[in-house]
């Protein structure tokens, strides 16, 4: 059965390594969409791993145009504030800047403002004198407490009002209670104090950090911002790149900011343009990009080009495979029905043994990931060791002693286990669908690992939006299902894992779980001791690695495809240092 279902894994990937080939040789011009909908937001850092050659005086060259792609079509909210797909930011990096980034390690550094604390609860940010809007207003913290009232003002359309609720007074704000933010202290155009609902060790970077312009915006209501053209065509920041001529779902053109406080671009001008996935590799190879990110499933094809360099930096996100386990009611917060199915543990860690994890990903990320172990990627700085964590390694004869142990055996000679009480079992394994072949490839590829221990699983590819409604609703037709989740800098998963969060998505209701989420937050448990909070959440991993409320499948390494004529472009963890450093070498 081994070597039946070796062959059958191998088809697979020859079947699409020549659709791949065909969709780069230009001859293919129907659209398609990339559906992960996983992928990690950018943020900006000064300091990297790979550094491109500067001209012969050791200066970077002055000017020049630099074509940056991007292989989906954008929502065009171009809106800090009220964006919702990393499509977006990928237009936005190049004209916004935040209060802070992040270094290599992911430890937030001063960008537009440096703080201080003495509690984690208050918090004193001074900012950068003589910074400019595009439009030649100077930044005050006066635009960015705009901000902050407008993400938690009633009328707000936007995801992000989660980022400024922990600030004291704000959900009277937000309630209509109150005319202004209590725990917002203006104390000069340069300095402001803030203070939150209570003292966390991660408030700082929890906190909404961009600012909005105040006299720009002024006159807009609320209710309005997201619809309005300052959002969607004539958008302005304070970065290193100014918004110039938009075709909405084509092309964006930034002109260089020639009063950009970290000092003026190297480039004139930055186009982004909106390619098909299936050009990307055609769109490097004859130059008509300068950048893009690649994905995995085109990564040795794009390595092998003689004018492009193949950039890969660690990224910060996880995939899985999931266990609906219980219901959740989002108005009281809580999970309220436990589903028995997928209860049994034995059950989910056979499953898990079914799985050769490496092979998946070889087979169908071109190998650029590993398995992983836990819901934290190893980059981030409170992954636990692996010699912390048990190893599912590959074992198909294991998983099976495992399933006849937990009494799924199969007593009617079809080939098929049922379940311990003697009735039919079939898993029903669900995964959002694409014009991408390799979604439903790469999911038909773990029901085959199933059926080989004897569970009959089927397959039902569903449309991307409707996917991850149905998985937020509980919806009865979701048993085990497919997904990715990006960690981004802030390691708090408790948005994700805790009982009483949305977006556990399995329903895991496990009270030592959530007992050391908030531990780990806690400052007078952890103080500022990070050392101590890692501790913490190697803790939490071991408990999610023994329990498997879902089976952690791998993380990627992310891949950005680089034409050699550029220079000066870095990458880490954190993503790429700023657009004014890159530049033309030619």
């Amino acid at each position: 059965m081994k070597n039946k279902r070796f062959y059958w894994l191998l088809s697979l990937v020859l079947m699409l390594s020549l659709f791949l080939a065909a969709c780069n040789s230009g001859d293919d011009t129907d659209a398609q969409t990339d559906a992960e909908g996983d992928t990690t937001e950018d943020t900006s850092s000064e300091e990297g791993t790979e550094t491109e050659e500067e001209s012969d005086t050791g200066e970077p060259k002055q000017g020049g145009t630099l074509t940056y792609a991007i292989d989906a079509e954008p929502e065009g909210i171009l809106n800090v504030h009220y964006y919702g797909t990393a499509t977006d930011f990928e237009i936005l990096q190049f004209m916004v800047d935040p209060l802070f980034t992040y270094d290599e390690n992911l430890a937030p550094e001063p960008h537009l403002a440096d703080w201080e604390t003495e509690d984690n609860k208050t918090y004193t940010f001074k900012f950068e004198e003589g910074v400019k809007w595009h439009n030649g207003d100077e930044l005050t913290v006066n635009d960015w407490v705009f901000a902050l009232e407008t993400l938690a003002d009633p009328d707000y359309e936007g995801p992000r009002y989660s980022n400024v609720q922990t600030i004291e007074g704000a959900e009277a704000y937000n309630k209509g209670e109150a005319d202004s933010i209590s725990g917002i202290e203006v104390i000069n155009d340069y300095e402001v104090k803030v203070t939150f609902d209570k003292a966390r060790v991660n408030n700082l970077i929890n906190v909404w950090s961009y600012p909005m312009n105040e006299n720009r915006w002024k006159d807009v209501p609320v209710s309005e911002m997201l619809g309005h053209e300052f959002t969607r065509t004539t958008p302005i920041g304070t970065g290193p790149f100014k918004m110039g001529k938009v075709v909405p779902g084509e092309t964006y053109e930034f002109i260089a900011n020639e009063d950009y406080f970290k000092g003026a671009p190297n480039l004139d001008k930055i186009i982004v343009k909106v390619i098909d996935n299936k050009a990307v590799s055609g769109a490097l190879q004859n130059g008509e990009v300068d950048m893009v990110p690649v994905h995995p499933t085109l990564g040795e094809e794009v390595e092998k080009m003689e004018d492009v360099e193949l950039v890969t930096y660690p990224g910060l996100s996880y995939y899985y495979v999931g266990f609906k386990l219980g219901v959740f009611d989002n108005e009281k917060k809580e999970i309220v029905e436990e589903k028995e199915k997928y209860q049994d543990k034995t059950l989910r860690k056979a499953m898990y043994h079914a799985i050769n994890r490496q092979e998946w990903i070889d087979a169908f990320f071109s190998g650029y990931g590993s398995p992983v172990d836990a819901p934290v990627p190893s980059n981030h700085w409170i992954a636990a060791d692996d010699s912390d964590l048990q190893q599912y390694e590959y074992d198909p004869e294991k998983a099976k002693s495992l399933l006849d142990e937990a009494g799924y055996k199969d007593t009617n000679g079809d080939g098929f286990r049922e379940d311990p009480n003697g009735d039919e079992f079939v898993v029903n394994f669900s995964h959002y669908a694409s014009t991408n072949p390799t979604f439903e490839a790469r999911a038909k590829a773990l029901t085959q690992y199933w059926n080989d221990i004897g569970l009959q699983t089927t397959l039902e590819m569903i449309e991307g939006s409707l996917y991850y409604d149905k998985i937020e609703k509980d919806s009865d037709d979701i048993e085990v299902f497919y997904g990715g989740w990006s960690t981004g800098t802030d390691p708090d998963p408790t948005a994700l894992w805790s009982s009483d969060a949305l977006w556990n998505y399995t329903r895991w209701n496990n009270e030592k779980s959530d007992e050391l989420l908030e531990k780990a937050l806690d400052v007078e448990v952890v103080g500022t001791d990070k050392e101590k909070r890692q501790e913490i959440y190697t803790e939490w991993q071991q408990l999610a690695n023994e329990e498997l409320p879902m089976l952690y499948i791998a993380e990627l390494q992310e891949l950005q495809g680089i034409n050699k004529r550029v220079g000066g472009v870095e990458y880490d963890v954190s993503g790429s240092n700023l657009p004014n450093e890159w530049y033309i070498k030619e």
